[in-house]
């Protein structure tokens, strides 16, 4: 795949190209000298615009699939086709719905509804993708404000947290019954990872800082570990030895060593990390912040600052005051994120109501997507509706 700046860049020298043999042209002395160069100059174009369109095609079959996006203020979720931004399909949920979950084939997604102040959510909405439309809820009974998830890979099983319980849920998603219930012993446990083998589970607690680790085997609580004021934003890297945390309260990360449970170190991000992400080959580490609106875009493996990338859609002249984070002034505050392949990433700013694509090779932004009213989750199916 060729970036559009590389794009750009060849149709200019492909004009410079031509301009430069057509006048070359005038000095030969011969016709047919003037016709080779002629000819030459007419296959170095076409080749040239052949392999814009194969690299413009290329582009849009990696594109494939489709952004499902959590709108909290609209109770709906809006199925997005990922090539072209445009919305699909809006679907309904239950009550503020946070996060979205998608099943490892990609058929499935999944939405925990929180609930609102004083009046908390206690169900999830189950959606098949191809055919965009819910497939079932599944009541989660006393376990109000579920929050966090993260499917199993090659099960049919996921986690999720459940604020109101302190809890972390195993469900099997075909009957919808609760198979445990661990006991966070922490308030506030909001979001979930887990290691590609599903043996460890990780939960952090906004209220407490510490990372509740689970033996999901045997359902033992292991170990908390202090990652930081504010412990939110979670991830494994994928070749599952690494735990990284965004701590929202203390502008930090907090990277630990899996097998022994460990700080390995503590990077520096500001301001409010309250996401983050891997990208899939494990290079990129991708963090959303909320107050100062920007993305931050760390290597993983020498865990390093490399890029901070100012996200750019209109934020709303008049504050309102019934948003969330709308002390954040000036801010499109980011949130969810999610990055499908190594090239992209997707990012939900709550406050603008929009979608913000960056290209990861060139770290810029390419394109801001419609959504709904405050979106907040975001995830990603390699499926689309009707196929």
């Amino acid at each position: 795949m060729i970036p559009a700046s590389a794009q750009n860049s060849m149709f200019f020298f492909c004009q410079w190209l031509m301009r430069g043999l057509l006048n070359l042209v005038n000095f030969l002395k011969t016709d047919d000298m003037k016709k080779f160069f002629f000819l030459t100059a007419a296959m170095v174009a076409a080749l040239i615009f052949t392999s814009l369109i194969i690299s413009q095609r290329d582009e849009e079959a990696n594109k494939k699939g489709t952004l499902v996006v959590a709108n909290k203020s609209g109770d709906d979720i809006s199925l997005i086709d990922r090539a072209t931004g445009k919305t699909i399909k809006m679907l309904p949920t239950g009550l503020q719905p946070h996060e979205i979950e998608i099943s490892p084939d990609g058929l499935y997604a999944v939405v925990s509804n929180y609930g609102e102040r004083g009046n908390p959510g206690n169900t999830l909405t189950v959606y098949n993708i191809v055919r965009a439309e819910v497939v079932k809820t599944i009541d989660l009974g006393d376990n109000t404000r579920p929050h966090g998830m993260f499917w199993l890979n090659g099960t049919g099983k996921m986690l999720v947290t459940t604020e109101g319980s302190n809890s972390l849920l195993l469900i099997d998603m075909d009957s919808g019954e609760i198979e445990k219930k661990m006991n966070t012993q922490q308030e506030v446990s909001h979001m979930v990872a887990a290691t590609p083998d599903a043996k460890y589970a990780f939960v952090p607690s906004i209220r407490t800082g510490n990372v509740t680790v689970f033996n999901l085997e045997t359902g033992e609580l292991l170990k908390q570990l202090y990652s930081g004021e504010g412990a939110e934003g979670v991830d494994v890297s994928p070749d599952g030895k690494e735990l990284w945390v965004t701590n929202r309260a203390e502008n930090t990360i907090a990277v630990f060593n899996i097998e022994s449970l460990e700080l390995i170190k503590k990077i520096e991000c500001a301001d409010f990390p309250i996401r983050g992400k891997f990208s899939p080959n494990g290079e990129y580490f991708v963090v959303s912040n909320a107050r100062s609106g920007d993305i931050a875009v760390f290597n993983a493996r020498e865990k390093k600052l490399i890029e901070k990338i100012k996200l750019t859609p209109p934020v709303p002249e008049d504050a309102d005051p019934e948003r969330f984070f709308s002390e954040f002034e000036e801010t499109s505050v980011p949130i969810g994120l999610v990055i499908p392949d190594n090239n992209y990433v997707y990012v939900a700013n709550t406050r603008s109501d929009v979608v913000t694509v960056i290209d990861l090779n060139t770290m810029e932004i390419t394109v801001h997507f419609d959504a709904g009213k405050e979106p907040d989750g975001i995830n990603f199916s390699p499926l689309k509706p009707g196929e």
